[in-house]
C-alpha cells in the first residue's frame, strides 16, 4: 500500500522538478562498521517493504521528480512517543517483571528525538538534491544493556540477559529487533545540512520520567 501511494505521488510530479521527501528507515551496519547514507537497502531484511519503497521513489529522480529519502532510527522519542519500541519495550518490562537485553546485551540501537527529525525534515525538503538519501539519527550505537538498565532502573525491576532463542517469545515481534545490531551513523548527513541534535538523547529523555508516567 505504501509503495503504490508513494508510486502515485512521483508519477503525478514526473517532469516537474518539484521535491518529494519520502520517509525510510535506517539500514543496519556492514560487517559491524556503522551503516551510513551511502549503505544500500537491504531488501532481503525485515524491513525489506519500506527500502523496495524507497528504491522506486529514487528510480524517478531520472524522471525530473526531486525526490530525497529520510531514514528514521529505530527510536523517533520524546513526550508524544507512545506506540514506539521503547514504550513497547517498557511494557514487556512491566508485564514480566524484569528488564531483559538479549546476550550480553551489546547488540546497539539508534535514535533520534522528534524535535531534532522534524527539523531535519524542514532542512531537506528545503536543501536535498534529488537523490539524497539522509540519516535522521541522533545516538547512532548504544549498548542494549544500557537501555534496558535504564528501563529497570526507572521500573524498579530487576534487569536481566536473556537468550537469543527466547527474544521473540519475551519481547514478542520486537524480540527478532532486538536480536540483531543496528549501528548507524549520520556524519554526511551533518556535514551536508548542518544539523546537530539539539535534544536529549535517547537515555537522557528516558531519565527524564515522561516514558514511565
Amino acid at each position: 500500500t505504501d509503495r503504490r501511494a508513494v508510486e502515485a505521488l512521483c508519477e503525478a510530479l514526473t517532469g516537474s522538478g518539484k521535491p518529494l521527501l519520502v520517509t525510510s528507515g535506517t539500514p543496519g551496519p556492514e560487517a559491524e562498521q556503522a551503516a551510513t547514507e551511502q549503505t544500500a537497502p537491504p531488501t532481503g531484511s525485515l524491513a525489506a517493504g519500506r527500502f523496495l519503497t524507497e528504491e522506486l521513489a529514487m528510480s524517478f529522480v531520472d524522471l525530473g521528480v526531486r525526490v530525497s529519502v529520510i531514514r528514521l532510527p529505530r527510536s523517533v522519542h520524546g513526550e508524544a512517543d507512545k506506540h514506539g519500541f521503547v514504550p513497547h519495550m517498557i511494557a514487556v518490562a512491566r508485564e514480566k517483571g524484569f528488564s531483559a537485553y538479549v546476550d550480553g546485551g551489546g547488540k546497539r540501537w539508534c535514535a533520534v528525538h522528534q524535535l531534532d527529525a522534524a527539523r531535519l525534515y524542514r532542512l531537506v525538503v528545503e536543501q536535498a538534491p534529488a537523490g539524497a538519501r539522509v540519516h535522521a539519527v541522533g545516538d547512532g550505537a548504544i549498548p542494549a544493556r544500557e537501555l534496558a538498565e535504564v528501563i529497570g532502573r526507572h521500573l524498579d525491576v530487576p534487569v536481566k540477559s536473556i537468550p537469543a532463542t527466547e527474544a521473540i517469545d519475551h519481547f514478542g515481534f520486537l524480540g527478532a529487533i532486538l536480536s540483531m545490531d543496528h549501528a548507524v551513523s549520520s556524519a554526511a548527513t551533518r556535514e551536508r545540512f548542518g544539523w546537530e541534535p539539539a535534544q536529549p538523547g535517547l537515555l537522557a529523555d528516558l531519565a527524564k520520567g515522561h516514558y514511565f508516567a
